[in-house]
C-alpha cells in the first residue's frame, strides 16, 4: 500500500470512534431513566445495541490488523493485515449503515469516515481478486502458518511442547472421541496431568505454575491455542473449568480453601466441572433459583443446573446457588459453593449420600463438543458442608461476583480454543487444496479457492494477534472490556472459517470421517457457551459502550 492509502485507512481509524461515541450517546439517553441505563428501554434498542457492539468488536480487531502493518511484520502478513481491515470497514458499514437514524449519526459524517471514492478506491485494491489470488497462493505456499506472535524464548517452548502433545496424543484419539461420543481417556488426561495443564492459572504457592503476584494468561493462550488445534473437546477445554474454580478462590475463597484446593487442582487429581446454568435462565445468572438451605455444618441443594460440562468425571462442582430465598434480591442472594461427587464415565449417574441426599446427571445428546459432555444435573436435599462455602461467611451473596471473576479468563480462553479450531480448519483446506484434482487441476489453483484461502487466513491471522494482545493487556490488569470484544469476535470468525474450510472439501467436508466436520460442528458451540454471543454483546459490551456514554454526557441544570 502507498502513502496516500495508508492516510486513507488512518481517516477511518482516527474517525470511527467518534461514530461510536455518537451512536453510544444516543443509544444512552435512550435507554436512561433518571441518569441510570433501565433495562426496558435497553431491550426496545436491542438490534441497534447488538450491531454496535459486533461494529466494535470489528473495528478493534481491524485496529490490531492495523497496528500490525506499521510493525516488523513480514509482507504476508502486511498483507493478510490489508485484506482484514478493509473486509472489516465493509463490513461496518453494512451493518451500521440502516440504522443510522436509530443510532443518531449524520449521514454525511458516517460517509467521510465510511464511504468516499478514495476509501472505496482502496477497498477495491486491498480485494481486488488478482490480489487476493496471489495472497492465497502464498498463503499455499507457507502451508496455512500465519498469524506472526513474537513469544518470548519460555512461551516458544511452552508452544513447542504442546503442539507436539497434541499431534502425538490428542490427534491420533481425537476421530473416535467424536464419532463414537467417548469421554476424554486417561491416555490424555494423564499426560496432561504431567505437563502441569491444570495448574496454569493456579500460582505456584498453592502447586501450580503461574506467578504468584499475576496472572500468567499469555501461557494458557499458548496451551490453549495448541491443543484445541488437535480437539476441542478433547483437549483444548480441560482447563477452562479449573481456571474458573481456580479464579474463584483467589477472588473469594478463605485462604485454607485455596491451600486445600488449589495444589488438588493443578496437580489434577480433582477434575472440576461448572455448574452455573439453569433449564429456565441461561445467560441470565441473576435469575438463578436452584435453592441451598441453610442446616446444621452446612446447607441441602435443591434444585437443577444444566450444560455443566464435565460434569460425570469431574470430583467437584462449582455451583452457583440461591442461599437467600428473597428473590427480590437478585444476584445478591447468589452464593459460591463446592460441592464434591464421585467421578465417573457414564453418560447418566445417580450418586445417593448416607444422608439420604442424591444428585442425578444425564449427558445431552450434541452435535459436536464431544468428549467432556454437557449434563443435566438434579439435585435433591444434597448436603455439602458448612466449609465448602466459597469465602465462608463471608462469601454468601458474593456468587454472581465469583462467577464473572472467573468467566473473564474463560472468555479470552474460549478467543484461544476459536484460534485453535481456526488454525486446523484453514490448514485442513489448504492441504486439500493441493491435494484435490478438479477438471484437471488441482483446486488450490482456481483463483476463487485462492480468493478464499487469502481472506481466511486473514481472519485468522488477525483473530489470533487480537487473542495474544488481549492476553497481554490481562496479565497487566487490564483488558476486562477486551476479553469480551475478542471472545465475540474470535468466535464468530470460528464459524466462518470452519464452514468455508468444509465447503473447500466439498463432499468430503460432510463425511464424518473427514476432520473438517468435526472441526466445523465444534465451532458452533463457541458463541454459545461462556456468555452466548447475544448476552456478549447486549449485557456486556454494549451496556459499558451505553454507560460510558453516559458517564461523559454533562447533567442538564
Amino acid at each position: 500500500m502507498d502513502e496516500s492509502s495508508h492516510a486513507i485507512f488512518a481517516r477511518f481509524f482516527g474517525g470511527f470512534p467518534d461514530i461510536v461515541r455518537q451512536a453510544s450517546t444516543t443509544l444512552a439517553k435512550a435507554c436512561a431513566v433518571d441518569g441510570r441505563l433501565d433495562n426496558a428501554r435497553l431491550d426496545e434498542h436491542q438490534v441497534s445495541a447488538y450491531e454496535l457492539a459486533l461494529s466494535y468488536a470489528e473495528y478493534r480487531a481491524a485496529l490490531v490488523a492495523w497496528e500490525s502493518m506499521a510493525g516488523p511484520a513480514s509482507d504476508l502478513q502486511r498483507a493478510l493485515s490489508a485484506v482484514y481491515v478493509a473486509t472489516a470497514i465493509q463490513s461496518i458499514r453494512v451493518r451500521l449503515e440502516p440504522l443510522l437514524l436509530a443510532l443518531g449519526i449524520e449521514p454525511l459524517d458516517f460517509d467521510h469516515i465510511l464511504g468516499g471514492k478514495e476509501l472505496r478506491s482502496v477497498l477495491q485494491f486491498c480485494l481486488d481478486p488478482n490480489r487476493l489470488a496471489d495472497i492465497g497462493r502464498r498463503v499455499i505456499e507457507v502451508q496455512a502458518d500465519v498469524g506472526e506472535i513474537e513469544l518470548d524464548d519460555d512461551k516458544t517452548m511452552m508452544q513447542t511442547a504442546f503442539r507436539r502433545l497434541a499431534d502425538d496424543i490428542v490427534a491420533p484419539r481425537a476421530e473416535s472421541i467424536h464419532r463414537q461420543d467417548l469421554t476424554v481417556p486417561e491416555e490424555i488426561l494423564q499426560p496432561m496431568r504431567e505437563m502441569g495443564v491444570f495448574g496454569i492459572s493456579v500460582p505456584q504457592q498453592y502447586g501450580g505454575t503461574a506467578p504468584d503476584d499475576c496472572a500468567d494468561n499469555l501461557s494458557m493462550i499458548v496451551v490453549t491455542e495448541a491443543l484445541s488445534e488437535a480437539s476441542l473437546a478433547a483437549a483444548g477445554s480441560l482447563i477452562t473449568r479449573p481456571e474458573i474454580l481456580t479464579r474463584a478462590l483467589l477472588t473469594g475463597g478463605s485462604e485454607s480453601q485455596r491451600l486445600e484446593w488449589l495444589p488438588r487442582i493443578a496437580s489434577g487429581d480433582v477434575l472440576c466441572s461448572i455448574a452455573i446454568t439453569e433449564p429456565d435462565y441461561g445467560s441470565d445468572v441473576a435469575g438463578l433459583s436452584l435453592r441451598a438451605s441453610p442446616v446444621e455444618d452446612g446447607w441441602l441443594l435443591n434444585g437443577a443446573k444444566t450444560w455443566c460440562t464435565f460434569a460425570g468425571k469431574a470430583q467437584v462442582l462449582f455451583v452457583i446457588a440461591r442461599t437467600d430465598p428473597d428473590r427480590a434480591l437478585g444476584h445478591r442472594g447468589l452464593s459460591a459453593l463446592l460441592v464434591e461427587k464421585p467421578s465417573t464415565e457414564a453418560h447418566e449417574f445417580s450418586f445417593e449420600q448416607e444422608s439420604g441426599g442424591c444428585v442425578t446427571g444425564k449427558a445431552i445428546p450434541t452435535i459436536g463438543y464431544r468428549g467432556m459432555h454437557s449434563y443435566d444435573l438434579v439435585f435433591e436435599d444434597y448436603f455439602v458442608p458448612a466449609t465448602h462455602l466459597i469465602g465462608g461467611e463471608e462469601g454468601e451473596g458474593k456468587g454472581f461476583y465469583l462467577a464473572m471473576a472467573g468467566l473473564t479468563g474463560g472468555r479470552i480462553q474460549t478467543a484461544a480454543r476459536a484460534s485453535g479450531i481456526m488454525r486446523a480448519a484453514l490448514k485442513a483446506a489448504t492441504r486439500y487444496a493441493q491435494d484435490r484434482k478438479v477438471f484437471g487441476a488441482p483446486l488450490g489453483e482456481y483463483q476463487l479457492t485462492q480468493a478464499k484461502l487469502a481472506k481466511m487466513a486473514a481472519q485468522v491471522a488477525i483473530s489470533r494477534c487480537f487473542a495474544y494482545r488481549v492476553g497481554s493487556l490481562l496479565d497487566s490488569g487490564e483488558g476486562q472490556m477486551e476479553s469480551s470484544l475478542v471472545k465475540l469476535f474470535a468466535c464468530r470468525s470460528a464459524e466462518w472459517i470452519t464452514r468455508e474450510a468444509l465447503q473447500i472439501h466439498g463432499g468430503m467436508g460432510y463425511a464424518e470421517e473427514t476432520p473438517v466436520s468435526r472441526y466445523f460442528v465444534d465451532a458452533r458451540v463457541l458463541s454459545i457457551f461462556e456468555g452466548a454471543e447475544e448476552t456478549l454483546a447486549l449485557k456486556v459490551i454494549a451496556r459499558q459502550l451505553l454507560e460510558q456514554a453516559l458517564n461523559a454526557t454533562p447533567s442538564s441544570p
